[in-house]
């Protein structure tokens, strides 16, 4: 078996998690659509190519659906009442892609797969394909044996140990936009306290949120999701985030001027943004978070929450296990299944 094919089958182990919802299956395009993650990795990469943050855009696209009413795709659709345009989502992006797999698998399975599962699906191997991506930098460009030995162990790892088991499908497509939910969709902004509210109320505990969280270890963020931590922490003028690295804001505030265009882009982890790893957690323990979300989850005093930062800081694999456990468990928030819902001909549109 190739490591890229091992890399591919990102959750095997989550399976055991994800089997709670037994509506869903791995297999459950089996027979229907025996091609469909080969072929959304085909237009991943050709997506990549033309876009290098396409990766980390289509995972958040699926936090920001299943985050609201659940993971139906109601994200995707268009309309005066779309979530799209609701102002935690403004900044989204990646839908053109979700197009284009949908064009790709209408002309290799018609009116079978759902725009909930593409979602699913593009996140899980974007994923996986930057760790592949990790690895032949790790390759062609680090000397030691050791280093790519390593790497490839926990890629692997990350991944599974067979290449027929991947994540749960038979999603459904919502008919209707949830637009008045959008207000659960983390800001960035919000309390320890608030967030792991948040999350408990969907099913998913501490060790859920801080690996989830992790999915900033790549991408990027506007200056307005953070731009208050570097001159109005907590409303007060000229108040830095006490909890932020003071060379870091300094740095933060070169990139985002007070004034400034708070549309403009920062990576959200400034040494491997384009990469999939456990940098993250580093940062946060070097105060160096770039949300307030992520940064409290180290900072606050007390919280449960610190010890599996530390945890996911020393160790790689750790993190990748339990990212892609969380990752199952998201993906089952409240799925449209059975006779519910449609599988739309066009993510944007209702049939």
């Amino acid at each position: 078996m190739s490591s890229f094919q091992m890399i591919t089958t990102l959750f095997l182990l989550a399976m055991m998690v994800g089997a709670s919802n037994a509506q869903l299956s791995a297999t459950y395009y089996a027979k229907t659509c025996p091609n469909v993650s080969s072929i959304v990795r085909s237009v991943l990469q050709q997506a990549e190519q033309n876009d290098i943050w396409i990766f980390p855009k289509l995972v958040r696209l699926h936090f920001h659906d299943c985050f609201v009413h659940g993971c139906d795709a109601s994200l995707l659709l268009n309309g005066t009442d779309s979530e799209k345009t609701a102002t935690p989502n403004l900044s989204t992006d990646g839908y053109a892609v979700i197009d284009d797999i949908k064009t790709a698998l209408e002309k290799a399975c018609p009116r079978v797969v759902s725009c909930a599962d593409i979602l699913a699906l593009a996140a899980q191997i974007s994923v996986s394909l930057v760790c592949f991506l990790l690895l032949m930098l790790l390759i062609f460009c680090i000397d030691p044996i050791s280093s790519r030995t390593m790497l490839f162990k926990e890629c692997v790892w990350f991944a599974g140990w067979r290449s027929n088991m991947e994540v749960p499908l038979g999603r459904r497509d919502s008919r209707t936009a949830h637009r008045e939910g959008t207000g659960t969709i983390p800001t960035g902004h919000e309390s320890l306290a608030n967030i792991a509210t948040l999350f408990k109320s969907m099913a998913l505990d501490s060790t859920d949120l801080v690996a989830l969280s992790g999915v900033h270890t790549f991408g990027r963020a506007r200056c307005a999701a953070f731009v208050d931590r570097l001159y109005n922490f907590n409303n007060v003028s000229g108040k830095i985030d006490p909890n932020l690295n003071g060379t870091y804001a300094k740095t933060l505030r070169q990139l985002c001027p007070k004034g400034g265009d708070v549309t403009s882009l920062i990576d959200l982890d400034e040494q491997t943004s384009l990469t999939f790893d456990n940098k993250y957690f580093l940062n946060l323990q070097n105060r160096r978070g770039l949300l307030q979300t992520d940064q409290e989850l180290f900072s606050t005093k007390g919280a449960e929450t610190v010890a599996i930062v530390n945890r996911f800081a020393s160790s790689q694999s750790q993190f990748f296990n339990s990212f892609a456990k969380a990752m199952i468990k998201m993906g089952n928030i409240n799925p449209l299944t059975g006779t519910n819902g449609e599988i739309r001909l066009d993510c944007r549109k209702i049939n």
